[in-house]
């Protein structure tokens, strides 16, 4: 049975323009921090959006300005997948250490075994080219120039490393999460999380919910 829970403390990091008013939401874009410089960040016309006033510049591998397990809840959706394996792995502490006794932690990021299945089972001759576009583990180009440099570090769209559930069962239990699953959109029994769930971004992708011991 699902229950409904007060969002009063959820957060989720690397929300990008997903940003629901019952969450605290973070975003450690440069673009974002650009933004909020006065008088120059308004003249930041890049994106079609700007990010929403309600979105804090917040990075989870230097930790967020958010007390020690306060959090009922957390969420990231395609946000691990862009961080360097030391980087992740400070990440996954630093949520941890947020989240209070029993509270749970979901994310959503790319499926690695989805994508080498995908690869094995294409006999076209561009096989290696479709995986490396569609995992963005390969670099088509090189930025040339400073506009190029600065647009391609504003952007911060590459993956640094890849996971199957195997692989990230085992980081979250080495760093104490309990009660690991498989996830699926919509699923949880918490339904604060409907509200920052968006199903686009689940579907051939890899989704876990977690748990931290409850003491009681």
């Amino acid at each position: 049975m699902k229950i409904a829970v007060s969002s009063s403390e959820y957060v989720q990091y690397g929300c990008g323009w997903s940003a629901p008013s019952g969450w605290r939401n973070f975003d450690a874009s440069p673009t974002l921090r650009f933004e909020r410089l006065p008088l120059v960040g308004s003249l930041y016309t890049r994106n079609a959006s700007r990010f929403p006033e309600n979105v804090k510049y917040g990075d989870i591998v230097k930790g967020l300005p958010v007390p020690d397990k306060s959090c009922s809840g957390i969420y990231c959706s395609h946000v691990l997948e862009h961080l360097s394996l030391e980087d992740f792995r400070t990440a996954i502490r630093n949520t941890y250490r947020l989240i209070k006794p029993g509270g749970i932690f979901r994310l959503v990021l790319p499926d690695l075994e989805y994508h080498v299945n995908k690869y094995l089972r294409d006999s076209k001759d561009d096989s290696a080219l479709t995986f490396l576009r569609e995992t963005s583990l390969g670099r088509e180009r090189r930025p040339r120039g400073v506009k190029s440099f600065f647009l391609d570090w504003m952007g911060n769209s590459q993956h640094l490393w890849m996971w199957d559930f195997k692989s990230l069962n085992t980081e979250l239990e080495r760093i104490g999460f309990v009660s690991i699953r498989r996830a699926y959109f919509g699923d949880s029994a918490d339904l604060t999380f409907q509200q920052v769930e968006n199903k686009g971004r689940w579907d051939n992708c890899l989704g876990l919910e977690c748990y931290t011991p409850d003491n009681g």
